[in-house]
């Protein structure tokens, strides 16, 4: 039986494969702009697919929409073969399904407040450390109070009701302040103008529809469209990512060392996620990327430099995949260095000369052996992708939302009870108390009113039958009680 691998291209006649079970060691797709990546990118997913192994990808350009129609012949891929011993090659489409979280491109994406969690939060609205402890405290509060955070007015009604019970708080959740409540209010009006409303809500993406197969076999390619996200809101697009992360990490079972990965990660714009991330956040990521091959996922990052990414997860990532990179200046030249040492080194190949003189749709490429062991640097010609080359039409696209497995399952937006509905119950209580008080103390004013107005002889008749009731009970015997009531009596009359 042979051993399952993607075949990434050819060196010198040689075919350069990645291993299969080494997949989840995770990889990096590194190279300046118009070098080849994204061609690149879809070889890797449709090899995937190939393997019976789910994909999900981020797509910034829409140009990976491709995967989902067969290729169309042309000379250049024919060249291409004739240089690479590709067996079983044919152009041919791959499942695919489209997400989107800010526009129509696909199923929507959301997810809850609540799933979100603090520290991702903090971090997507860019507060301080002030402002981050109030939206843990707001957390902490929902939890005791059995109230759901799952979307955006959740939240908001949320911290107006701690900013107006501050000081009942205070003693168990800390200073809760009008400034600090209004500055994450605002970041969350900023938020919501970009298109976060659309992503936070029900129904939440479930992981079981990011990890299926086809009749075929073949494992379903999942593109989440970025092309409208990644510049109306990156914030947004690196919280979905980590989030994603994050469930994957928690959800799924111990998987060990798999043949095939369960599911495999393509993140595109990488340097997204770590960018003014804080140190507890990028620890965090460290902490799943180190974690998660073992959960049998396989996450790979595509960036224009490898120094976008941080040292201690650079160091994690088995499969390197090095387009061109330009040397214009000195920095250039230093992360030209930076990257040549990285390789494994090969004798027959000066790797700081080769990567500035790369051609398009070729690259510096080392993959883990079935040891684990990085392999020598390879320069390396890159296989043609079997999809189309290039996006597909918005009529193509469609016709595939339409026949999607999964599209009644997300179309419609659910709004159930939580956070919002209950605030709003107690107000509108609290005001009908508040109401009844006023009303009952507008009747006992009006009363007062009344007797008040009802004349001077009835004032004096209250005041003098005031003045014989204390009277009679100053007196003990009942004899006494009767004179002085006859006595008063006649002098002022009987009512």
């Amino acid at each position: 039986m042979s051993v399952p691998v993607i075949n990434l291209g050819a060196s010198n006649g040689q075919l350069v494969q990645q291993l299969a079970r080494m997949s989840n060691r995770h990889g990096l797709i590194a190279g300046a702009t118009g070098t080849g990546k994204t061609v690149t990118l879809q070889v890797l997913t449709e090899g995937f697919s190939r393997l019976g192994v789910p994909v999900f990808a981020a797509d910034i350009k829409g140009d990976l929409s491709g995967v989902s129609a067969p290729g169309k012949p042309h000379k250049k891929i024919d060249e291409r073969l004739a240089k690479i011993p590709l067996p079983d090659y044919r152009l041919q489409p791959s499942p695919t399904l489209f997400w989107s979280i800010d526009n129509d491109q696909g199923h929507p994406v959301r997810t809850t407040i609540s799933e979100m969690g603090p520290l991702l939060l903090t971090n997507l609205l860019d507060l301080n450390e002030t402002q981050g402890g109030i939206l843990y405290a707001a957390f902490e509060i929902a939890d005791d109070e059995g109230m759901l955070l799952l979307d955006l007015k959740d939240l908001r009604s949320l911290l107006n009701w701690m900013g107006e019970n501050a000081s009942e708080l205070r003693s168990e959740y800390g200073n809760i302040t009008s400034a600090s409540i209004g500055a994450i209010q605002r970041r969350l009006l900023v938020m919501e103008e970009q298109g976060a409303d659309r992503f936070f809500g029900e129904p939440a993406l479930q992981l079981k529809d990011l990890m299926h197969c086809d009749f075929s076999g073949r494992g379903v390619i999942n593109l989440l469209d970025a092309s409208t996200l990644i510049h109306r809101s990156p914030r947004v697009y690196a919280a979905f990512l980590l989030w994603l992360l994050a469930e994957l990490f928690e959800q799924l079972p111990e998987a060990g060392d798999a043949e095939l990965p369960k599911l495999v990660l393509f993140f595109d714009e990488a340097h997204l996620l770590f960018e003014s991330a804080p140190k507890s956040l990028l620890d965090k990521i460290e902490q799943v990327v180190r974690l998660i091959r073992s959960k049998g996922v396989g996450i790979y990052f595509i960036t224009q430099s490898p120094l976008d990414i941080p040292e201690d997860i650079l160091g994690q990532l088995g499969m390197k995949i090095q387009h061109a990179l330009r040397a214009f200046t000195p920095k250039d030249r230093k992360t030209v260095k930076a990257v040549a040492n990285s390789f494994r080194p090969n004798p027959q190949i000066d790797t700081e000369a080769v990567v500035t003189q790369l051609g398009i749709g070729e690259a510096l490429i080392s993959v883990l052996d079935d040891v684990g062991s990085p392999t020598p640097v390879e320069q390396t010609l890159i296989s043609p992708p079997e999809g189309q080359i290039g996006p597909i039409s918005a009529e193509q696209r469609q016709t595939l939302l339409q026949r999607s497995p999964v599209g009644s399952v997300y179309s419609q937006s659910i709004d159930r009870e939580s956070a919002y509905e209950l605030l709003k119950q107690k107000a509108e209580q609290a005001a009908e108390q508040e109401a009844a008080e006023q009303a009952r103390l507008a009747a006992e004013k009006a009363e007062q009113k009344a007797a008040r107005s009802s004349g001077g002889g009835s004032r004096r008749q209250s005041t003098a039958e005031a003045m014989m009731k204390s009277a009679a009970r100053s007196i003990g015997s009942t004899l006494g009680r009767q004179i002085i009531r006859g006595v008063l009596g006649s002098i002022f009359g009987r009512r």
